[in-house]
């Protein structure tokens, strides 16, 4: 790594990382496990008491790309003009990824689903949540049938509606504030971003998870990334604690 980014992330890594680690290897109950005790994470997903597949568990990335880029791996994002221009002129190289470094949660999707933290898929009754590691935020995904909020005050994680189709977990988010950023790269958006998420669990230990933007002022058609996630397994969220404002100092003169 060049010795600038070692400049910017080791401080920040001593600054903004979970506190120590809380019941880790504490075996997850109810987890079919291999003969040597090992998760067996190519089993059969686990159902609810309704026979919906059960997302429930620790969950962590596959790789850091769409933290990076949501566009990874998207052959085509049908920019609008205004849109593509703004994203050109935005894009950063890594030393300039300050978002966040002020203690202000990253936001929809970027910490919550494209972050470099594990985050807990929890059912209930009425709403499915959500809980992030990063900054110890949560998500509220309502699933009463309720519908989307008309007048919303826009907000970092936005207003989540869910829906099972078949064993395809849907969740419709609107009112993500403009200041979010969507990723490193500067992907653009407006009010009208509505996200269109599509989990499936093909097994025990993987989730799917397909990511549709659709925000007409800025894209000309919605477009589609893919994210995987893994199991993690035997293991908890824990603390995390970020000094607020003290991160600036150590960025990169601009």
């Amino acid at each position: 790594m060049p010795t600038k980014l070692l400049r910017l992330y080791v401080p920040l890594a001593m600054m903004c990382l979970p506190l120590a680690a809380q019941w880790l290897d504490y075996p997850t109950p109810g987890l079919p496990r291999t003969a040597d005790g090992k998760p067996e994470l190519t089993a059969p997903a686990p159902k609810q008491a309704n026979g919906k597949p059960d997302l429930t568990g620790v969950w962590m990335k596959r790789d850091d790309r769409h933290w990076a880029d949501l566009a990874a791996g998207v052959e085509h994002v049908p920019f609008l003009p205004w849109a593509e221009e703004a994203f050109r002129k935005a894009d950063r190289s890594p030393d300039e990824w300050h978002d966040g470094l002020t203690c202000l949660p990253r936001g929809f999707p970027r910490q919550a689903m494209a972050g470099n933290h594990p985050f807990r898929i929890v059912h209930a009754p009425e709403m499915t949540l959500m809980l992030m590691e990063e900054f110890t935020n949560f998500r509220q995904v309502f699933t009463d049938g309720r519908p989307l909020p008309v007048n919303r005050e826009p907000t970092r994680f936005g207003y989540s509606i869910g829906r099972w189709d078949g064993n395809t977990f849907i969740v419709d988010t609107v009112g993500i504030s403009e200041n979010v950023v969507l990723d490193n790269v500067d992907h653009p958006h407006t009010d009208a971003l509505h996200l269109i998420e599509r989990y499936r669990r093909p097994d025990l230990g993987h989730l799917e998870l397909d990511l549709t933007i659709d925000d007409p002022k800025a894209y000309s058609a919605p477009w589609t990334t893919r994210m995987e996630f893994d199991l993690f397994p035997d293991a908890e969220l824990i603390e995390y604690a970020c000094e607020n404002e003290s991160s600036a100092r150590h960025m990169p003169a601009r």
